[in-house]
């Protein structure tokens, strides 16, 4: 009796592995005959306003790796687009020159924070463009610190850079720095991340708010960022980020009459000209940044606030 019970527990485990083996060449053969997943590619958005519009136009353009394989979808961004953030920079502009100065100290350095917080997804998007690992995460930490290294200037340019100036009248004269206003970027085309940094954290601890247009070969960290200062204390329409092409949009980035400068990064000389030509036509300030290398110390000093200031003198009485 008790073999014959061993005998069928064994024959009863026969057929269950039998069962099994069936349904697994059967799914086998199921996922063999399954057609290649198409990729969703992600559709990132332009950042205006402190929101996350499409570009008015519905147009983008499929932004590929090295092997030609697709990444994302990027926003094709176009004049009115320009022209919505130039609205919405100049009606955040006199709010943000009036907050004090520790004030946008502790929102940069929040900036910082989350940066930091997000730092993997940065390197990661940088490899994905190009970068080896090594230059992905020395470019991340090295736009953390550059962050960090503006919003320590946020209550000390002033000190540096205002004077009292000697008058032989009876007066006070005095000299201090006021921000320009709207300022549009065109940031460096070589550098995802770092070189956009190095060229919004001056300008807007400077009390200024501004427009950028990103890399259009390297995109990805930009509009991530965008995602950055959404969530942090940065209030909308102080930093504005637009993709697209050059070619398009230079000229939009120089000529508007409600910016008050323009800041170019690059070498090409066309391109140069055309902002300095257009920039002439309301005596905007043209700044040309022909830059290389945006990792060395050299690519941040006190001195890139300054660009994007007025010196405003007063003078006052005295003795009457």
């Amino acid at each position: 009796m008790a073999q014959r019970k061993r005998n069928g527990k064994g024959n009863g485990h026969t057929q269950t592995m039998e069962r099994r083996t069936r349904m697994t060449s059967q799914a086998e053969s199921e996922h063999v005959d399954q057609p290649q997943r198409l990729r969703v590619l992600k559709t990132y958005k332009i950042y205006i306003g402190g929101k996350f519009p499409r570009t008015e136009s519905g147009r983008y353009y499929l932004l590929k790796n090295s092997s030609g394989e697709g990444l994302a979808n990027v926003c094709l961004s176009s004049r009115k687009d320009f022209r919505e953030a130039v609205v919405a920079a100049r009606s955040a502009q006199s709010k943000w020159a009036g907050a004090s100065a520790y004030n946008r100290g502790q929102v940069l350095y929040r900036i910082a924070e989350m940066l930091e917080g997000r730092s993997q997804q940065f390197v990661s998007e940088l490899i994905e463009q190009g970068a080896d690992p090594s230059q992905a995460q020395n470019e991340v930490t090295l736009s953390i610190d550059r962050v960090l290294y503006y919003a320590g200037w946020s209550d000390k340019y002033q000190q540096v850079f205002s004077s009292v100036n000697p008058v032989a009248s009876s007066h006070f004269n005095f000299s201090i720095l006021e921000p320009t206003g709207v300022v549009s970027i065109i940031a460096p085309e070589d550098t995802g991340l770092l070189g956009l940094i190095s060229t919004i954290a001056p300008t807007i601890v400077g009390r200024n708010t501004c427009i950028a247009l990103a890399s259009e070969s390297k995109p990805l960290s930009a509009v991530t960022l965008a995602e950055v200062l959404a969530t942090s204390d940065l209030p909308g329409g102080v930093v504005n980020l637009l993709t697209g092409t050059r070619k398009e949009l230079v000229e939009h980035f120089a000529n508007h009459m409600d910016v008050n400068a323009c800041v170019y990064c690059g070498n090409d000389a066309k391109e140069i000209e055309t902002v300095r030509t257009k920039a002439s036509l309301n005596v905007k300030r043209a700044i040309v940044i022909d830059r290389k290398n945006w990792t060395d110390t050299s690519a941040q000093s006190p001195y890139f606030i300054l660009d994007t200031q007025e010196v405003k003198t007063t003078w006052h009485p005295v003795g009457i």
